[in-house]
């Protein structure tokens, strides 16, 4: 846009029109510097602290706005700016408002709520409804990533028999290792219910359905019965093909 668009229009018969011929570049950059006050720039050279950057569960680790050093993303309806960039990767976006000359905002996302627990979640809302699960609503569908250890260690000389047991105080429980593996519940095992449940369950598991997102945090579900109670339910995860686009602040030229 020419530099000129930008300045008010005056009425030609009165002496601020002449002032305005003569000078118009003066005059407009004198006003553009009231009216559109200029960004601090990026740094020359980037300085980032020597340890990396550790973001809660749930929470992505971006660059900055000047492309430099890498920062926990601001989460829905938090505090966000050039430097404190928003969670691309679940498409939140800075909201600004009316007022485009502020450098900050609120980090908003347009998208359908969830319904989890009889509770109503915003899009992009990140919540834990146990402290096993970490859970986020995107456009109306919830994922969820567990907070504790899920896959036993390999099986070796040292460790041949690992299980996990519940410690006293925490949530999650913690595998340890056994020389021996462990003796069967006698009661369930002159029973035989809990080998006859597992004999009549036939296993069946679906695969991951396609993430619901191109880009960016999605979500994939699938159908198994592998529980317990060999009972078919849907379970969800959170996925990411690939970061979406992110475009960096620059500082505005001067006018």
């Amino acid at each position: 846009m020419h530099l000129l668009a930008h300045c008010p229009a005056v009425d030609w018969l009165t002496p601020l029109w002449w002032a305005w011929r003569r000078q118009p570049l003066l005059h407009c950059i004198n006003w553009c510097a009231l009216h559109f006050p200029v960004q601090s720039a990026c740094p020359s050279q980037c300085k980032c602290p020597a340890e990396p950057v550790r973001c809660p569960p749930g929470v992505s680790a971006v660059p900055d706005g000047c492309g430099c050093c890498k920062v926990c993303a601001r989460q829905l309806n938090e505090d966000c700016g050039p430097q404190q960039p928003c969670d691309h990767h679940k498409g939140l976006e800075c909201n600004f408002g009316a007022d485009h000359r502020s450098n900050r905002g609120i980090s908003k996302l347009e998208g359908r709520t969830c319904e989890y627990n009889s509770r109503i979640y915003q899009n992009g809302e990140n919540f834990q409804p146990n402290c096993k699960h970490q859970c986020t609503c995107i456009d109306g569908a919830v994922g969820c990533v567990p907070l504790c250890p899920t896959e036993f260690p390999l099986v070796s000389a040292s460790c041949p028999h690992p299980r996990l047991v519940k410690v006293p105080g925490q949530c999650c429980e913690k595998f340890i290792c056994d020389k021996e593996p462990k003796k069967p519940y006698k009661g369930m095992h002159n029973s035989g219910v809990g080998r006859s449940l597992q004999k009549k369950c036939i296993l069946q598991t679906t695969d991951w359905s396609q993430c619901s997102r191109s880009c960016g945090m999605g979500v994939s579900t699938r159908i198994t019965n592998d529980n317990t109670q060999c009972k078919l339910v849907k379970e969800t995860r959170l996925c990411n093909i690939r970061p979406c686009y992110q475009a960096y602040w620059h500082s505005w030229n001067v006018c």
